[in-house]
């Protein structure tokens, strides 16, 4: 996950596909660096509710926050739970 053109300005209107696909990204990531339990948690994401899906991402950001070598992880994580007002119940 590359964070080389990333700006203070992050998307503020997601909608869940846009949501997904970011989070399609951290569990890949998750899965590289070696965080199995971490990408297990974004399976299946289609199945999830806005609530179950937005547990999860808070879930993981309290995990991975404050370590600096999951800081990409993180950052994602931080747009995703930025965006979680625009999903539909």
């Amino acid at each position: 996950m590359s964070n080389e053109y990333e700006t203070l300005r992050w998307p503020t209107n997601l909608d869940r596909a846009g949501i997904e696909k970011r989070l399609v990204e951290v569990r890949e990531t998750a899965q590289r660096m070696g965080l199995d339990a971490l990408a297990k948690g974004f399976e299946g994401l289609e199945k999830l509710s806005g609530a179950q899906l937005g547990a999860k991402v808070v879930s993981a950001l309290t995990e991975v926050q404050g370590k600096p070598e999951h800081r990409a992880i993180a950052t994602q994580l931080e747009m995703v739970a930025m965006n979680l007002k625009n999903l539909k119940k």
